[in-house]
């Protein structure tokens, strides 16, 4: 298996583009998929920069409808038409980042729920074959991202708080391992993992996901604590995990502190397998 960080915030391999927003390509001897597709077409130039060949893609999966994970998407196509196109039902809805009385558009563009190649998944558990599969359904609240508050959903000219229904979770088995990648893991990543272990029965050896804890501004001493319990929850699972994007630089050196070599920072180009 191969598992390359196509782009996210921070840059590992010199002569590559970061911006904000996350892609991963994963190669196994029966796909080659992405994990997301970044906020652009950038995304592509650090990919033929690092040697993938996106026409060769044949499966491009979409964590949540934000416009960082999935604004690669139509330039995505043109270079490959053929690729399947994976994502949650309620991904195309109107998805809002509302802070200071600022309204900020942060959903997908629409004329991606009109390709041909896209498949709108509901609520579930779904095996795509003996490698790939995709759930959704982490309806928990432990330690839920207090960054999520200004996240809404806008619906009949109202905003709601988002409560990330649209998030889904990839699972790829292949060469004895179970990797789970997750795109920012709004819905908590202690949830998700509470939710694999529902429809899967067991633990993935390998965690690859944002956590959703950058913030601007200091934290608080309860984010503080927030941030602390959820890493020594994650080391007591004995997974490796991988992270970057929106967890931020800060509250990887905390949880970093508490989880040692069990937590490792991907950067753009950086190879996890």
């Amino acid at each position: 298996m191969k598992i390359i960080n196509l782009i996210e915030d921070t840059v590992g391999v010199p002569g590559l583009h970061a911006e904000h927003g996350l892609s991963i390509y994963v190669e196994t001897d029966r796909h080659k998929i992405l994990a997301d597709t970044g906020a652009g077409a950038k995304t592509w130039e650090n990919a033929a920069h690092l040697g993938v060949e996106i026409g060769e893609v044949d499966t491009v999966f979409l964590s949540h409808g934000h416009y960082d994970h999935g604004g690669g998407i139509l330039s995505f196509v043109r270079r490959n038409p053929d690729a399947l196109l994976w994502l949650h039902q309620t991904a195309g809805h109107a998805y809002y980042n509302l802070k200071e009385n600022r309204e900020k558009y942060i959903g997908i563009d629409r004329d991606i729920l009109a390709l041909s190649q896209c498949i709108r998944l509901g609520t579930g558990y779904y095996r795509l074959d003996e490698e790939l599969s995709i759930f959704s359904g982490a309806a928990g609240r432990r330690k839920w991202p207090g960054s999520n508050r200004t996240l809404k959903c806008k619906e009949g000219g109202r905003f709601r708080q988002d409560t990330f229904a649209h998030e889904q979770y990839l699972i790829v088995r292949a060469e004895g391992k179970t990797v789970l990648l997750s795109g920012c893991a709004h819905n908590g990543i202690l949830n998700i993992l509470d939710r694999y272990q529902e429809v899967c029965g067991d633990l993935p050896h390998l965690v690859i996901s944002g956590f959703h804890m950058m913030k601007k501004e200091a934290y608080e001493k309860e984010e503080i604590e927030l941030i602390k319990e959820t890493a020594r929850e994650l080391r007591e699972t004995g997974i490796l995990f991988y992270t970057g994007h929106c967890t931020g630089l800060p509250a990887f050196e905390i949880m970093r502190e508490i989880m040692g070599d069990r937590l490792r920072y991907m950067h753009c180009g950086d190879r996890i397998l």
